[in-house]
């Protein structure tokens, strides 16, 4: 119902308000600034060169030559309009939801999740396979805020994002993959790095929660526009997708034929239905939800998805490949420690020349790397002053926060830096 969130709305009044608004670090001020600290966020992500790197990184189809097959970037563009719609409509915070949405998928990996599974075994090959997963998006999303990303001040100063805690949250904790009839935020203001798995915890607030709702809503919509147009989706798989909606919405109901029909996939039509149906069953006191039919119908779905278009072979092929540019990447950067360690990376890395100016670059900024030939930049991480009690986020003479310092390098990659650098690495 329009409105019906108002009571429990992140703005001034209500008992999360405050902590929501609240930085680690207070950020400078303007003197002539008309935004509210979740616009400034979001403003603060959408400058961020995490965000624009998005347009390069894989959503499902991996560094597509496709002009019109979504990209990272227009899947963060999809779950902005779609949270935004939803938090409207409803009566909640639309510049904390529309702040959560543009910089959810900032910390993604390279070729998509295929991606962020590679560089989550590299890490337990260290830990052991029963150690919580290292590697996840969601967490790291968070640590690219707080401690990669950087914007100048007014006075040309490099300085983290230093988000509001309330913006945090939600890019910890927009997992979408959890199946959850009803999705209602948590009441404590926990520390967000206690959080050791994604989808375990839900989100602080009812912005976040709409974000973390509206992922799924955008994803399940277009990657099957994009399945049909790489025809991976073939006549037998639309009419298992016609079974999938006789027998969850039915024929007769409005808008079902949006995947009935054997000549395309109506995106527009299946978001707009989705999220009506969400409107018009979420409450505060039932929470996000879906009508037990559309609840069934994204199950199914989501099967179907994952059966036809994630595990079909051209994409798994592609798995392949990209597991071992990372691989390959990740074993000849963990070569390098020991001119890291005297300044000498350049030497090591000398015949990949764009591999080695980046990767200095990093070192330089994030590590206490000093380089033998350049100065080292005039930056400090109070952020990571705060945390680790040292202005530096990685050490380059321990072994374990050496390895977490290559494995944020990669993560930062498009696929088309990636596949350029390996192309250095194995070209004669």
């Amino acid at each position: 119902m329009q409105n019906s969130f108002k009571d429990v709305a992140c703005l001034p009044g209500n008992e999360k308000w405050k902590q929501a608004n609240k930085r680690e670090i207070e950020l400078y001020g303007r003197n002539n600034d008309i935004r509210s600290e979740f616009e400034r966020d979001y403003t603060r992500l959408l400058h961020s060169q995490a965000f624009r790197r998005m347009k390069h990184k894989t959503q499902v189809f991996f560094a597509p030559h496709n002009d019109h097959i979504c990209t990272r970037m227009e899947h963060v563009l999809h779950v902005a309009s779609v949270s935004t719609t939803i938090a409207k409509y409803l009566g909640l915070n639309e510049q904390l939801t529309n702040a959560i949405a543009i910089g959810h998928d900032i910390g993604h990996a390279p070729f998509g999740h295929h991606g962020e599974d590679c560089l989550n075994h590299l890490l337990e090959q260290k830990e052991g396979q029963n150690a919580p997963k290292k590697f996840w998006h969601e967490r790291n999303s968070l640590f690219f805020a707080d401690y990669i990303e950087t914007l100048q001040d007014p006075n040309a100063t490099e300085q983290p994002l230093n988000l509001t805690y309330g913006v945090r949250d939600g890019l910890i904790c927009h997992c979408g993959e959890i199946d959850q009839h009803s999705v209602k935020p948590r009441n404590d203001a926990i520390d967000l790095y206690s959080i050791k798995r994604p989808g375990i915890i839900q989100p602080y607030t009812w912005e976040a929660c709409v974000v973390k709702i509206a992922d799924k809503i955008s994803f399940l919509g277009r990657d099957l526009e994009d399945a049909r147009a790489y025809h991976i989706i073939d006549m037998t798989a639309y009419r298992e997708l016609r079974e999938i909606v006789g027998s969850t919405l039915g024929f007769e109901r409005k808008g079902a034929h949006a995947l009935r029909s054997g000549k395309a996939v109506n995106t527009t039509v299946l978001i707009n239905d989705l999220i009506v149906d969400l409107c018009e069953q979420s409450s505060p006191e039932k929470g996000l939800c879906f009508s037990d039919e559309y609840f069934k119908f994204i199950i199914e779905l989501k099967k179907f998805s994952f059966s036809r278009i994630y595990k079909h072979w051209r994409l798994e092929e592609f798995a392949v490949y990209s597991e071992n540019i990372i691989k390959t990447l990740f074993r000849t950067l963990q070569k390098t420690q020991p001119y890291a360690k005297t300044g000498r990376v350049f030497q090591a890395l000398k015949i990949y020349p764009k591999l080695c100016s980046t990767f200095e670059d990093w070192l330089v900024k994030y590590t206490n790397y000093k380089p033998f030939i350049a100065e080292k930049h005039d930056y400090v991480n109070k952020k990571a002053i705060l945390r680790y009690n040292t202005p530096v986020v990685f050490d380059v003479t321990d072994n374990d926060s050496f390895t977490k310092c290559i494995i944020e390098y990669i993560s930062g990659m498009t696929d088309q830096f990636a596949i350029e650098v390996y192309e250095e690495i194995i070209t004669f």
